[in-house]
């Protein structure tokens, strides 16, 4: 949503509106003094109230809901067409996909200075009785256009000032099955979001209004009708702040050092020309100049149709990863795996791979590795991760450190909320936290206020990614930090290592899967998505 703070205003009082400027009349139960009392008690007590020419209703969070808001039929088709010859623009990030006008706020079309006019008038001096806000005589507004496969992923709302939120649908006939729906989620005391207990479908000159809150939890769900388009306007009325309480700090996925296998792991897995000294000492060379690396047909041909097969097994038990504002996606539990996919995961982990990965990168992941401090005096060489080391004293282990300040890219966001990352490895041993992830329809994760960023080397393996079009979504994409352009994109590509440097500066997401990703199920019927291993190591 746009976060811009002013928005338009009435005009004072006295001064004409533009002669061609029909009025908007509100409907009649705006007028309806016994029916605002009724409103605003319900509204005071938290219970409901419903009447069909307007309803209010508590949980999960206060919201209401009233049809036949514009009472005229033609000027709300008037209003629909001029909406429609405006200008929008697309818009693509991680919550969204939408095409959104620009603010409405000083728009000259007739039937959107009347609504606006309208809104700012009537219908604010009516929320204001009903919700006891005193509110503003200004408001955010603006029009939006979702088509097939857009989306508004779940958020609250919240930013300083706002206090009641609205958005008026002027939809063609509209099913839940068109997708589209305003879901309202229920919160856990963490003040975070649980699940949709609440879906309202868009409905012609149907407005809705919601209190924004801590717990003001709503998504427009993925457009699923190839032919409608969902045209709403929105926006908010602003009123005093209320006091919000602290961000929940989410645990860290745990991290751990290097478990002790040896150089014969590699030989077990890895395609030989990644063990090649030559090959490796290339790749860090590509590696520090971009601080990413594609690694294609990184496991033996063999050993990778064993892992498919593998993550296939029905005996494997996915929970779904969530909350909803920071993600959604299935994360394997570790012990209902088969043996091969445990084994995969202790190479992940292993000293032979830290090394291995230490020559790819450039990075401190360990003892034998050099550091830059070396490198600058010209002192050491790589290590040979196939089995031969660098002759480097053991004591000197904890003594060197790679230099945090490297290239851009990224940051994982399968890495929850975390403390300073100069405090979460001090002990200086280098460790590492992942997890075997599924991903299908609907699943994605977010840029979040809390996310940790530290320096650190993100590594992406894929899994059953045949067929799979980036017009799907999937695609983890790195930006920096209060930016919307993306610095790098990774697609999901069978047994294809990603490994990516980020920095302080720098997030990074998954973007939703859409509804496009189902059509690969012709060609793959028993195939409803991918698998990634997430893994994330530290120097």
């Amino acid at each position: 949503m746009a976060a811009k703070r002013r928005g338009a205003a009435a005009p004072p009082a006295g001064k004409k509106r533009g002669k061609r400027e029909a009025p908007a009349d509100l409907c009649a139960a705006l007028r309806d003094t016994a029916l605002r009392e009724r409103a605003a008690a319900a509204w005071r007590r938290g219970e409901p109230l419903r009447h069909e020419a307007a309803a209010v209703e508590p949980a999960p969070f206060r919201h209401g809901v009233i049809p036949g808001f514009l009472a005229g039929p033609a000027f709300a088709e008037a209003l629909r067409d001029e909406l429609l010859g405006l200008g929008f623009r697309g818009r693509r990030n991680d919550l969204l996909s939408l095409q959104q006008s620009e603010e409405l706020g000083g728009r000259p079309e007739p039937h959107v200075a009347a609504l606006r006019h309208a809104l700012c008038e009537e219908f604010r001096e009516w929320l204001s009785a009903v919700t006891q806000i005193e509110l503003e005589p200004t408001i955010d507004i603006s029009c939006a256009k979702y088509e097939y496969t857009d989306v508004l992923l779940c958020h609250d709302d919240e930013l300083e000032g706002r206090r009641i939120a609205f958005i008026l649908y002027l939809v063609p006939p509209w099913e839940k099955s068109d997708g589209g729906t305003l879901d309202l989620y229920s919160t856990d005391e963490h003040f975070q979001p649980q699940q949709i207990i609440k879906s309202l479908v868009p409905s012609w000159n149907t407005l809705v209004f919601f209190e924004v809150s801590p717990v003001s939890f709503h998504q427009v769900s993925e457009v699923l009708s190839e032919e409608k388009c969902r045209l709403s306007v929105s926006g908010w009325f602003h009123g005093p702040s209320i006091v919000r309480p602290a961000r929940h700090m989410e645990a860290s996925l745990p991290r751990s050092p290097h478990i002790p296998y040896d150089h014969e792991i590699l030989y077990e897995w890895i395609n030989p020309v990644y063990l090649d000294m030559d090959s490796q000492a290339q790749i860090q060379e590509e590696f520090e100049e971009r601080s990413e690396s594609l690694l294609k047909d990184f496991l033996k041909k063999e050993k990778y149709r064993l892992l498919c097969e593998a993550l296939e097994s029905k005996d494997i038990q996915w929970s779904s990863r969530g909350p909803a504002n920071k993600r959604l996606y299935e994360t394997a539990e570790e012990d209902s795996l088969p043996d091969i996919l445990k084994k995969f995961l202790q190479f992940l982990r292993s000293e032979a791979l830290f090394l291995l990965l230490s020559n790819f990168t450039g990075l401190k992941l360990h003892f034998l590795a050099p550091s830059d401090e070396d490198e600058d005096a010209g002192e050491g060489r790589a290590a040979d991760a196939a089995g031969h080391s660098s002759p480097k004293p053991e004591q000197e282990e904890t003594e060197e450190h790679a230099d945090s300040n490297r290239h851009q890219p990224d940051q994982p966001d399968n890495t929850p909320e975390a403390q300073d990352g100069a405090t979460q490895n001090g002990s200086g041993t280098p460790v590492c936290a992942g997890e075997l992830r599924h991903w299908t329809h609907r699943h994605y994760t977010l840029v979040h206020d809390t996310q940790a960023t530290e320096f650190a080397l993100d590594l992406l393996f894929f899994c059953g990614c045949e067929d799979w079009d980036p017009e799907y979504g999937g695609f983890t994409s790195y930006i920096a930090k209060g930016e919307d352009e993306e610095l790098l994109t990774v697609n999901p590509e069978d047994n294809c290592l990603a490994l990516v440097y980020r920095d302080k500066e720098t997030m990074k997401f998954v973007k939703y899967i859409n509804h496009r990703s189902l059509a690969r199920l012709k060609k793959h019927p028993n195939r409803t998505g991918f698998w990634d291993f997430s893994f994330v190591y530290y120097e």
